[in-house]
């Protein structure tokens, strides 16, 4: 094989190896490197009980390269079972910044549970993020957020 055409595999090699590379760095989530979901809030507590509950490192379960913690057993098979069904959306980040257009951490005892989904909310000393995406409209936040999502969730985020 010519040097020339092996200079030609090899860059190709690279090409497809950067380009799996980015494909896996396609979702971004609201956690550190720890990868723990909901900063160890149960998602089952959230959805089933409509409460914000600090899971226990007993129950636990890994999905989509996450670890998300619960409360006991019996929320540990729910999810089991379901695991989109408990997943937050936008990957976690604070829904009205995402309809805004941003990345921002959310409280992860800030939330609203609609139509079976679950939203978090950043807690600002200037004001209730939840109080305003209410007020405005959680429909039209939602639809927004919706579209935003689409191309904000394979950029990279640096949050404070």
């Amino acid at each position: 094989m010519s040097i020339k055409i092996r200079k030609g595999l090899l860059a190709g090699i690279c090409i497809l190896l950067f380009s799996l590379g980015m494909k896996a760095q396609s979702h971004s989530y609201s956690t550190d490197d720890s990868m723990i979901a909901l900063e160890g809030y149960s998602a089952v507590s959230y959805m089933d009980k409509g409460k914000a509950e600090q899971g226990k490192r007993a129950y636990k379960a890994s999905y989509d390269g996450l670890t998300y913690y619960f409360v006991n057993q019996n929320q540990l098979k729910s999810f089991q079972n379901n695991p989109r069904k408990y997943q937050p959306q936008y990957g976690g980040w604070c829904a009205f910044a995402v309809s805004l257009g941003g990345k921002y951490r959310p409280d992860p005892e800030s939330f609203r549970v609609v139509n079976g989904k679950l939203y978090l909310f950043t807690v600002n000393p200037e004001g209730d993020f939840v109080k305003v995406w209410e007020k405005e409209g959680s429909g039209k936040h939602i639809a927004q957020a919706n579209k935003n999502w689409q191309s904000m969730k394979k950029f990279k985020t640096f949050a404070p």
